[in-house]
């Protein structure tokens, strides 16, 4: 099941990432969801994704990588 829009995303990726991180998420999940059967997988593909431009700070807040 692709994600048609951000607000279709799960609400805990929703809570947390802003919305450049979301669409990231969106991107990358819908992406595996065309290579792999297995919807966790899906979803650690696309947190990984989502690591790679973003990490969590000292407050537990999603910020953007430091270049």
């Amino acid at each position: 099941m692709p994600y048609k829009s951000l607000k279709d995303l799960p609400e805990d990726v929703q809570d947390v990432l802003p919305k450049h991180g979301q669409e990231i998420y969106q991107a990358a999940f819908n992406s595996a969801e065309e290579q792999y059967d297995d919807e966790s997988r899906m979803h650690a593909t696309a947190w990984s994704a989502v690591k790679n431009v973003y990490h969590k700070n000292k407050d537990g807040k999603w910020v953007k990588n430091e270049d």
